[in-house]
């Protein structure tokens, strides 16, 4: 697999168009950091790690409201193996006028869009989400 961030975000999108109520992905930190910043953001009810002996794996349940519709309504990965994209800390995007949410790797971790700016510091942008 070339881009194990773009298998997770497809996992989150196919779950919650379904209607699943958890889906397993693989771990790893940035996956984890992503994972976080969907639960904060009000996109996840939450996460479980569990170990398997080896890298171990992430059960993720999609949040949905009183008409069991999904919170998530759009994932786009922005920044690919292909493709990076950079931004400077003056040129953070805006997702739907501010609706949404950006996800960024910075020096300082990976933050969202909003956190990024108080912050002062730009980085690769990994995907959108509203």
């Amino acid at each position: 697999m070339t881009d194990p961030i773009a298998d997770l975000l497809t996992r989150i999108r196919n779950a919650a168009l379904v209607g699943h109520s958890s889906l397993v992905a693989p771990r790893s930190k940035i996956k984890l950091a992503i994972v976080r910043i969907l639960k904060q953001e009000g996109f996840l009810e939450g996460y479980i790690e569990i170990e398997d002996g080896k890298q171990g794996m992430i059960k993720i349940f999609p949040r949905y409201d009183q008409s069991n519709r999904s919170t998530l309504r759009g994932l786009k990965r922005i920044s690919k193996p292909s493709r990076r994209f950079y931004v400077g800390k003056t040129d953070i995007p805006r997702v739907r006028n501010g609706l949404g949410v950006a996800i960024l790797t910075t020096p300082r971790g990976v933050l969202t869009d909003r956190q990024a700016r108080e912050a002062g510091v730009g980085g690769e942008v990994l995907c959108y989400i509203w």
